[in-house]
């Protein structure tokens, strides 16, 4: 009997068919699910199988397949790509394991309720009104329970019902009654079953509990909003993560052991480069003296790269006049980010959110000739943004942060030549730090979004002009839909850290709106006023940002010219210390940042110290060394520690003056 007959007796009539990967179809009943698609392939396929693709989307063996379908069946052997489905129904284990728990601590069913519990990159969450709160050391019991559900080897069923049997279903959990009475009412209800317990759930998931992988660890709890809202109750969230072998798991719980090494909020404080002071505010930085000096050089580099390219420097206030941000859009499209405007002498001003309408304002200021253009306008400007409080993190999430940020007003025939030379300033900031896994994200408009401003063929016209502009260059882009700008579309920089995390750090924007809200203008060859193009260019994106990303990118090892402190001079006895002191102030001279370690510890000591504090280069200095005018030489590198004895110092100081000004 051939493959696609095997799915019908011979006495049933053929409702569906799907299609698989071989282009063969198979003929199925109405309503067949991936299941019956793996029976009428062999019952060996029917028991490995644990999900399936319908049309390039994950589904699972319980739910029926659409007519037509091209579907791909997953088995054991390749469980990874079930990964979400894996995970989900690990989140229902979970939650059914919590259940137990509280259970035999002696309260019932209705004691514990339930928000809601996708699952997310590498695992799942699962929000609880409990009765007591869990605790951390609480969680590797609810581990031992869930891997005792999953060794009872439950099967998943699904069932569809009425909206009216959805309610009744939880009488007394108020989280599922409001998400079941949001529901449409010709939307079909799904609940989910594993032995005992019930949950609310589009699915999809494993078809049995004995199928899922044994390599899941909860991980931590935390508050959350119901729905997001502050003005909700706050339930607990608990986070677990899973992969489909131990393998992956020791990998990444290896990968956050190296995170926690690296944080840039325990770097910082270690190294003292900032710290965020309750007394000032939530998300508003100090930068200590060493970060002073790491800001300073990341500033000092963007500023000599603008120079080179004929960028002209502003400074703009820290507020505005409310209309101003009225006639850029800012105060309209932005305002869930934005602070309460202040009223002065019956005006109203705002922090300023974005540098932008400052600079127009600048453009503005005298008349323009086509011969001027490109003006090209730069700033390290801060800005303000409300971020609420759960969401502020160290440098990387913030309310107040500065931006190296420009706007270049062009002509059009200026605008490709502008952008590209935008494009390959921003490349040499990502390659000079070291980060080279960058990926090209073009955000675009939503054509049924209303949060766009301007002219459509305009917005069609930035878009294809960005998207040539980077073809041209031969970078690998994607375009997402809807992550334009208000007023115009972008080339986003997406870079990988060491670790192998996502950050969105520079980004690039062609502007035909606000030019047209402000009614700027140059006079063209022709005599007549024509309407520039402004790009909005910012390659570290926020200096705050950047900063922690590359604390955590670096581990605090920063190389020599970023360094905050660069040398320590140890000298080995008190006698050397005038020596040591010698050479610090002809270093210091020259302008490398030196320091002399005179304590009364043992220079073992001395070299543990500015280990700790991450000083890329030590000078060990004795009697041998100061007979000679020489230092022995111990370095921090990526493979270990470099030592080098005897060198000559004017050597060695114009090696590092080198390395330092080249920045290598």
């Amino acid at each position: 009997m051939a493959e696609r007959d095997r799915a019908l007796s011979p006495h049933t009539e053929v409702d569906m068919h799907v299609i698989l990967p071989d282009g063969k179809q198979l003929e199925l009943h109405a309503g067949a699910t991936a299941l019956d698609a793996a029976a009428a392939i062999g019952p060996r396929l029917a028991q490995d199988a644990l999900a399936a693709t319908a049309n390039g989307e994950l589904v699972d063996l319980m739910t029926p397949l659409p007519d037509g379908a091209n579907i791909t069946l997953i088995t054991k052997k390749n469980p990874a790509d079930a990964a979400p489905l894996f995970r989900h129904s690990l989140g229902h284990v979970m939650s059914q394991a919590v259940g137990e728990y509280y259970k035999g601590k002696g309260y019932g069913a209705d004691a514990i309720k339930r928000g809601v519990g996708p699952s997310i990159e590498n695992g799942w969450y699962q929000d609880f009104d409990l009765p007591e709160p869990l605790k951390e050391e609480d969680l590797p019991e609810i581990e031992k329970i869930m891997r005792d559900i999953i060794a009872r080897g439950l099967d998943f069923t699904r069932r569809e019902i009425s909206k009216a049997e959805g309610l009744a279903q939880f009488p007394h959990d108020p989280y599922k009654q409001e998400l079941i009475a949001g529901l449409p009412e010709d939307e079909p209800i799904t609940f989910y079953t594993q032995g005992d317990y019930t949950d609310l759930c589009r699915g999809p998931h494993f078809p049995n509990t004995g199928k899922l992988p044994g390599a899941f660890r909860l991980m931590s709890t935390s508050g959350a909003y119901w729905r997001g809202n502050e003005k909700n109750p706050i339930l607990q969230r608990v986070y677990g993560v899973a992969f489909a072998t131990q393998k992956e798991l020791d990998a990444y719980l290896h990968q956050l052991e190296e995170a926690k090494r690296r944080d840039h909020r325990k770097l910082g404080r270690e190294l003292e480069l900032f710290t965020i002071d309750p007394l000032v505010g939530k998300g508003l930085p100090l930068w200590l003296p060493n970060g002073t000096v790491l800001r300073e050089e990341l500033t000092s580099f963007m500023k000599e790269q603008q120079f080179q390219r004929g960028y002209q420097g502003v400074i703009t206030p820290n507020i505005g006049n409310l209309d101003l941000y009225r006639t850029s859009g800012h105060y309209e499209k932005y305002s869930d980010g934005q602070f309460r405007p202040i009223e002065v002498d019956d005006e109203e001003y705002m922090l300023k959110p974005m540098n932008c309408p400052h600079h127009v304002r600048i453009y503005a200021s005298k008349p323009r000739s086509y011969r001027d253009l490109p003006v090209r306008l730069a700033e390290f400007g801060t800005v303000y943004r409300y971020e609420q409080s759960g969401e502020l993190n160290g440098l990387t999430r913030v309310r107040g942060f500065t931006q190296d940020d420009a706007h270049l007003f062009v002509r059009p025939d200026q605008l490709k030549k502008e952008f590209l030379d935008v494009l390959d300033l921003t490349v040499l900031v990502l390659k000079t730090f070291g980060m080279n896994g960058v990926r090209f994200r073009v955000g675009t408009r939503d054509p049924e979004s209303d949060k766009y401003v301007g002219d459509e063929a305009n917005w069609t016209l930035a878009e294809q002009q960005i998207i040539e502009a980077v073809e041209e260059v031969g970078l690998p882009y994607t375009i997402e839909p809807g992550d334009a700008a208000f007023y115009g579309p972008k080339l986003d920089f997406v870079v990988k850290d060491v670790l192998g995390r996502e950050w969105q750090l520079g980004t690039i924007q062609v502007d035909y709106n606000l030019p047209e809200r402000f009614d700027i203008s140059y006079v063209g060859e022709d005599g007549q006023d024509h309407r520039p193009i402004m790009i909005h260019r910012a390659p570290f994106g926020s200096i705050e940002r950047f900063t922690g990303i590359l604390i955590e990118h670096y581990a605090g090892d920063f190389p020599l010219w970023l360094a905050p402190r660069q040398i320590m001079i140890i000298p080995i006895a008190d006698r050397h210390n005038d020596y040591a002191w010698q050479l610090r102030d002809e270093l210091h001279q020259a302008g490398l940042r030196a320091e002399v370690d005179d304590s009364s510890n043992r220079m073992n000591a001395k070299v543990r110290t500015a280990e700790l504090s991450k000083i890329p280069v030590m000078l060990i200095v004795g009697d041998q060394e100061q007979a000679g005018r020489a230092v022995s030489v111990r370095e921090r590198t990526p493979e270990g520690h470099k030592e080098r004895k005897g060198v000559a110092f004017d050597d060695l100081k114009s090696e590092l003056l080198d390395r330092y000004r080249n920045r290598s």
